[in-house]
């Protein structure tokens, strides 16, 4: 039961993919439809693995952080229509994300331990796949942005992927947005997990390699924030920063699993 819902969840993301390079537009409700279900898939498949007991696993962090972005997507492309362009880019990464995560469900998984705090313990998860999520979205923004920077130098515009990508302007303006999202959330995601620290060990902070790791990318995101919004740094050099932050996060959150469980 378990294999086939990892594989239907896997397979749930094919046909919006497929439908975003065929149908540049994406304005119908067949494109909506093949949205919810790709992001259905993963969610039912996390919740029913997950059921009474939380896994802290590699597998089921990125299974979490593939519903997350994908639960984020959703309304994005509901509130800013230009974002339904990204989904030509965004559903083959996080396909490959649920590709690892179904290899590495083979390893052992772990449950945490019962005592601790619910309802802090869910708020900072919630708070750290919200940050994980919008930051893999600015990136995959990011890497649009340099996708069709790239189209219009070369002269291929009309060709490729780069037909089915938002506006360079369009891009820019909601990566920016996306930015400052994710500073916002992560600022509470170090809210919940000192609090959740202090519970834990009577220590507010503690400098281990995932709390240094947060804090320089909550640096980064701040920095980026502030002078794309003040003085309007454009193209691949925001491109390339959030990108740099994206892979601190990522070091910072299922990385962290991997060095665990594998390398350990």
């Amino acid at each position: 039961m378990s294999l086939l819902l990892n594989m239907s969840a896997l397979l749930a993301l094919v046909p919006v993919g497929l439908f975003s390079l065929r149908s540049p537009q994406r304005t119908g409700g067949l494109f909506w439809c093949l949205l919810s279900v790709a992001a259905a898939g993963p969610l039912l498949f996390v919740v029913v693995s997950v059921g009474t007991a939380w896994r802290s696993d590699l597998a089921m962090a990125l299974w979490l952080a593939v519903c997350a972005s994908l639960l984020i997507y959703l309304p994005l492309c509901w509130l800013r229509p230009e974002a339904r362009g990204l989904t030509v880019l965004l559903v083959p990464y996080l396909f490959l994300l649920t590709l690892i995560a179904t290899i590495a469900g083979a390893a052992p998984h772990v449950v945490l331990n019962e005592g601790l705090p619910g309802t802090w313990f869910s708020a900072h998860i919630a708070v750290a796949l919200a940050t994980y999520a919008l930051l893999t979205l600015a990136a995959i923004t990011g890497l649009a942005i340099f996708v069709k920077e790239r189209a219009l130098k070369l002269k291929r515009s009309a060709s490729g992927i780069a037909p089915a990508l938002p506006s360079v302007a369009d891009s820019e303006k909601l990566q920016s947005q996306l930015l400052g999202a994710a500073v916002i959330v992560l600022l509470c995601g170090l809210a919940t997990g000192a609090a959740l620290q202090n519970y834990l060990t009577g220590h507010v902070l503690e400098f281990d390699h995932k709390t240094v790791l947060s804090l320089v990318t909550l640096a980064i995101l701040a920095v980026l924030w502030l002078v794309n919004s003040r003085f309007g740094m454009r193209g691949r050099t925001v491109s390339r920063l959030v990108l740099i932050a994206y892979l601190l996060l990522t070091l910072a959150y299922p990385g962290v699993k991997f060095v665990a469980e594998v390398l350990s």
